[in-house]
Order: structure tokens, then sequence, then C-alpha cells
């Protein structure tokens, strides 16, 4: 990783990111989804945060645990769109487009209730992730180029049928060429809003970057942090007890049906 992507690897990349999420992870634990080779968990973890990572790579993993501190860092092995920890977290992240590694709507959505069901109530969800180049595409086109280095190309080509983005990578290492190409399903800010209110979670913030400017039309990326809210159910319940506590009753008994005040 830190040999294809070093600029992500840069104190102006690594420390936004660590404060922002360490500003928010106040209240106890937190989950990194796919926590890689420990980017941000081990500087997050040098805070004074507990970390506990999700990650599918073994390979990854390696790397992590051939660094200092990485002790620290509990690390569950699975695929993080469904893998449990078994404790509740006060934050859950996921960084750097991964969401996309998910090629399919339903992965997506089931990230999202995984996610849900490991937070804490009050907790919150933190995502980095771009903004689909679709307008910045000449018509007719389908290429885009990210990235032009003199050692590093990188560009996608969107199949906008299928809501996919095929990426590929040429890297000049050491005079010797590497490639690398994946899927990825774009998705727009909206359709992770939608995302993540099926799974009980609300907007809460939305910025452009990890710094925290205004996110706009002309953003080429967004942090979002969704919130996780109390069950419809147990919000009415908590309001019943009150007003039994005032004295005060409801005229529709326990038989009438629930009504979705999200």
């Amino acid at each position: 990783m830190e040999v294809l992507w070093p600029e992500l690897f840069e104190p102006a990349a690594v420390e936004p990111a660590v404060s922002f999420l360490a500003d928010r992870a106040v209240t106890g634990p937190v989950l990194e989804l796919g926590v890689g080779t420990g980017r941000l968990a081990l500087p997050l973890s040098r805070r004074g945060v507990r970390v506990h990572g999700i990650e599918l790579s073994p390979a990854m993993v390696d790397q992590l645990r051939a660094k200092p501190g990485s002790d620290a860092i509990a690390v569950t092995m699975g695929d993080f769109a469904t893998a449990q920890v078994g404790e509740a977290f006060a934050l859950a992240y996921l960084a750097r487009n991964t969401i996309t590694n998910l090629t399919t709507e339903g992965e997506q959505v089931a990230c999202f209730r995984n996610v849900a069901a490991q937070l804490e109530p009050g907790g919150c969800f933190v995502l980095e992730n771009y903004m689909p180049a679709l307008q910045r595409l000449p018509p007719g086109e389908t290429f885009h180029v990210f990235t032009k280095t003199p050692t590093h190309l990188g560009f996608e080509k969107y199949d906008v049928a299928a809501q996919i983005a095929f990426s590929h990578h040429y890297w000049v290492i050491d005079g010797q060429v590497e490639t690398f190409s994946s899927p990825h399903r774009y998705v727009w800010p909206s359709e992770l809003d939608l995302m993540a209110r099926l799974a009980g979670l609300t907007l809460r913030e939305r910025w452009a970057d990890w710094g925290q400017q205004p996110f706009t039309s002309d953003s080429r990326s967004h942090i979002s942090v969704w919130e996780k809210t109390a069950l419809p159910s147990t919000r009415r319940r908590d309001r019943c007890e009150a007003g039994l506590r005032s004295g005060i009753t409801s005229r529709t008994g326990p038989q009438e049906h629930e009504v979705d005040d999200r």
C-alpha cells in the first residue's frame, strides 16, 4: 500500500482524518471497516482511542502486525458487510471509497445494516467516498482519468447501465510497470442516505473533506456522518411510559398499529 499510494500515508492526508474521527469517538471504542495496514487505526490508537478492525485480507493484517503499536488493535477477519465483532461501538468508519468495493446494491445495503447493528444508540457511522465523475465525461465518452503523474496513471471506465466503474492503475516502480484493475459500484450521497435510513441511521453531517470544507455541487468527494437513532417502537414506548408517569393515557390501545415517526 505504501509503495503504490505513498501520498495516502503523508501527514497531510492522515492527520485531518484522524482528528475528525477522534473528535467523534470520545465516548467509546471505534470500529474500522477494512482496517488494512493500519493507516488510520494506528495513529488513532496512539491518541488513546480503542480501535477494533475488520479485514478480509490476511496479507494486509500481516503488514499491520509488523508495525509498532499494532498489538493494541484487535482484528476480526471477514467481510465487513457481514462480519460481527460482538460488542457495541460509539463510532464506525469506512475510508477511501471502500464502500464501492461492494459491487452490488444488496451488499452495500447489508454493510449499512451490519454497521447499525454494531453501533450503540447515538453512535455514528463515518464514510469517505468520491463523487462519481459522470458530469465530467464528454458526451459519448466513458473514460475518466483521475490520476496522472510521472509514476502513476489511474483511470476508470464507466458502465452507466450497470452503475459500475472499472478502475485501472499503471505504476512505474524501480523501472518496472505494475498494473491493477478492479470493479467498483459507484454510489451517490442520496443513495447512501437511503441505505442509512433503511438501517435506522440518519444524516448528521456532510463535508467535502476531512478538513470540514463545505460540501457543494463542485465537491469531488464527501465525508458523511450518520447517527443511529432509536427504533420507532422504542420511542413510542418511551413516550407511553412518560405519559403513564404523568397520569396521561392514550386513546389508542396496544392493538393499534405502530406509526413510523422517523
